[in-house]
């Protein structure tokens, strides 16, 4: 088990870079990636490599209407993720933001995105820790005090052909092109073909577009989070140990207190008193865990 480290870069640019480099060991194969979460935050930059983008989440309005903004997915499903439909082995990454901790049964969501991983594939993990002062207060303090009354804003919308700055040929992309009913989720796994894609007539074929890139969206705060006993770094350690998955990099980071005290230092000694009074069982030194897991090509090398 790796070490717990401070993070040099944020979790975005850590996940894309080293779903670059797993792509560039595969130079020949599309790679197939799980939006585990895509209610929330944004995807994987690949570069111009080829890939297959499916995203889930969890039913709800505010997840519905960013889910269908986003350009960067090629199918998706909003539902309970404990029946979502992921074909086992058919994804290469599976890039779970913000979700572990805001999911109820999370370990059973963990071992649908395992066992949808291919051997050898990467889950990179990002989730608030609920063992620490913040998590405490995400729970114990009003939702309104949590965000200070911010919105969330919609995600930009990716430039289409023809206008300024628009990539050539390139038209509207996935399952964003129309917002269908609650009871209409198209979802397909990395095998399900063409048929499973929502794509215009404009929509070029896919060899003739340029890849897309995941577009910058400007975050408030994530969506409230119910804290399983899963959703920690001891959690994620014992879940990793049981299913013989290797933590390749482990690391803890602020961003969660940052945003809560939004300059003013409140949410500092706030932590701080809580980690006090608990006699340091709830620590205030991060209140996030970013990990990179991979899964080994085979099921005993965790014991090799």
């Amino acid at each position: 088990m790796t070490d717990l480290r401070t993070p040099p870069l944020s979790d975005g640019d850590l996940f894309s870079e080293r779903a670059r480099q797993y792509a560039q060991e595969k130079p020949l194969q599309r790679i197939h990636v799980l939006e585990a979460g895509c209610g929330w935050g944004t995807g994987l930059d690949l570069g111009d490599h080829e890939r297959h983008v499916t995203g889930v989440d969890m039913e709800s309005p505010e997840l519905r209407a960013y889910t269908c903004e986003r350009p960067d997915l090629d199918t998706w499903y909003l539902g309970d993720l404990r029946t979502a439909p992921m074909p086992p082995r058919a994804f290469d990454i599976v890039h779970a933001s913000y979700l572990i901790e805001r999911v109820p049964h999370a370990e059973l969501v963990l071992d649908r995105f395992v066992a949808a991983l291919k051997p050898g594939g990467l889950l990179l993990v990002h989730l608030r820790d609920r063992n620490t002062a913040f998590a405490f207060l995400d729970r114990t303090l009003p939702r309104w005090l949590r965000t200070g009354g911010r919105s969330r804003p919609r995600p930009v919308r990716a430039p289409r052909a023809g206008r300024a700055g628009g990539r050539g040929g390139r038209g509207p992309r996935g399952a964003h092109a129309r917002v269908p009913s609650p009871g209409d989720e198209r979802v397909a796994g990395p095998e399900a073909g063409a048929g499973a894609r929502a794509r215009t007539l404009a929509d070029p074929a896919p060899e003739a577009r340029p890849a897309a890139r995941p577009v910058p969206v400007v975050r408030t705060s994530p969506p409230p989070a119910v804290y399983g006993k899963v959703a920690s770094r001891a959690g994620m350690r014992w879940y990793c140990v049981m299913r013989g998955l290797v933590i390749s990099e482990e690391y803890t980071s602020r961003q969660a207190i940052d945003a809560l005290g939004a300059g003013t230092g409140v949410a500092e000694l706030l932590c701080r008193l809580v980690s006090a009074l608990t006699r340091g069982r709830l620590t205030a030194d991060h209140s996030e865990i970013t990990l990179v897991i991979r899964k080994p090509e085979n099921r005993f090398a965790r014991v090799i």
